[in-house]
């Protein structure tokens, strides 16, 4: 690896390390951190008692490549004073806080978290894909209230719209800007660097790097299997750091190789040479098959403890679903027991009070034979006394009532037509 390679690679693992040997010269600070384990705040604050933060304000490049960088502490904007950052986090934190802060405040507060990563267009975007808050290429755009498109962390963290001046409230996302936005060909951040004639913030393709330029949406991918991406060597933290297309190299030729069996508790680390010896005489080597097999044994109880652990999740799912449909079954049953008994009170009611009717009408029954048994006719039957020999004519309509006139053997007839008829 050339030193022009070393010197661009220290840079990624030694950037931490700057930046905060920076901030530690610009005064001193207090580091205080208090609260429950499950939710420990720290604050820090300079000596004088006050916080800072520098704004920064971005503008599209007029160049060929439009370049978008992490903050800088050093690009010499005037510090804005801000609430102590403990009571932004205690608010966020606490979901029982009486806080004040908005929904906006609160995204923002996770967004400064997030420092966006080094971006550097194959060619200038358009000024249509721009947002006119940041004057950078749209990040997440929403469309707002107003019509317009901003990104969206702008849109809550600003108060109105520049273009009409009206109150920003995000509405729904702007997938077809997003989109286009992905299409945009970009460079591979392992083939950046810090521009030397701009701003600290900008950045320009470094021709020692990576020669790719991919599309916004499949950056990802390609950098998470970039072959200029660095790496750690995985036979020991202490190795620098190299990239991954000298990761093979590196390993023949590593002088902090591991022995294969110290997870079982070898304590050897050496170079190719020594490692080959160690492993003639390495009491675990012998017994490799064994612990091969007991690890096999392990992982098999693994996963068949994952899979019991799923058949018991699942049997608890149906259990409480089951235990749900009979609650809601014993309430129906309940429910139809209740109109059940109400159903039998009333059949109870109607048939006492049909029997108290035909009991009533038994004794007027009684009270009729007996009065018609002492008149002259003897017994009373009511088949004989109604009987009709003959039939009802001249009627109009259906006959009402029937009346005996025994001495001249007379019936007389009366009809819902207003006649009687003899």
């Amino acid at each position: 690896m050339s030193s022009n390679k070393n010197a661009r690679y220290n840079r990624f693992s030694s950037g931490t390390t700057n930046i905060t040997t920076a901030e530690n010269t610009n005064g001193t600070r207090m580091e205080t951190t208090f609260g429950p384990a499950f939710s420990a705040v720290t604050t820090i604050t300079k000596a004088d008692g006050t916080n800072t933060f520098k704004q920064h304000r971005r503008t599209p490049s007029s160049s060929s490549t439009l370049t978008y960088s992490p903050r800088d502490e050093d690009d010499g904007m005037p510090p804005i004073s801000t609430p102590r950052r403990s009571d932004s986090a205690i608010s966020v934190r606490s979901l029982h806080s009486e806080s004040n802060m908005s929904l906006r405040s609160t995204f923002s507060l996770h967004e400064e978290e997030e420092e966006p990563e080094p971006l550097v267009f194959a060619e200038q975007p358009s000024v249509k894909l721009c947002c006119q808050l940041c004057c950078s290429v749209f990040k997440d755009p929403v469309i707002t209230t107003c019509g317009h498109t901003f990104c969206r962390r702008c849109a809550l963290t600003s108060e109105k719209c520049p273009v009409d001046n009206a109150k920003l409230t995000v509405v729904v996302n702007n997938i077809a800007v997003a989109e286009q936005i992905g299409e945009l060909f970009i460079h591979c951040k392992y083939g950046c660097r810090p521009a030397a004639s701009s701003k600290p913030t900008a950045f320009e393709v470094d021709p020692r790097g990576c020669p790719f330029t991919i599309k916004l949406s499949a950056r990802k991918d390609h950098e998470s299997s970039c072959d200029y991406r660095p790496v750690r060597c995985p036979n020991n933290p202490s190795c620098p750091p190299l990239l991954k297309m000298n990761l093979e190299a590196h390993l023949k030729e590593c002088e902090h190789i591991k022995c294969p069996h110290s997870k079982y508790g070898c304590t050897f680390i050496g170079n190719q040479d020594t490692y080959e010896t160690h492993l003639e005489t390495c009491k675990f080597e012998g017994l490799k098959e064994f612990l091969q097999q007991t690890d096999d044994r392990f992982h098999e109880m693994q996963v068949a403890m994952a899979q019991k652990d799923q058949e018991i999740a699942f049997l608890r799912s149906m259990l409480g679903k089951l235990s749900e449909k009979i609650d809601q079954l014993e309430k129906n049953l309940e429910l139809k027991f209740d109109v059940l008994d109400e159903n039998q009170s009333k059949l109870s009611e109607d048939l006492m009070e049909f029997r108290r009717d035909a009991s009533m009408l038994n004794d007027e029954l009684s009270h009729i034979n007996a009065r018609l048994n002492m008149g002259i006719l003897g017994s009373y039957d009511p088949q004989q006394i109604f009987k009709c020999k003959g039939t009802f004519v001249g009627h109009q309509g259906p006959v009402w009532c029937l009346c005996v006139y025994s001495i001249g053997d007379l019936l007389f007839s009366g009809s819902s037509d207003k006649t009687i008829k003899v």
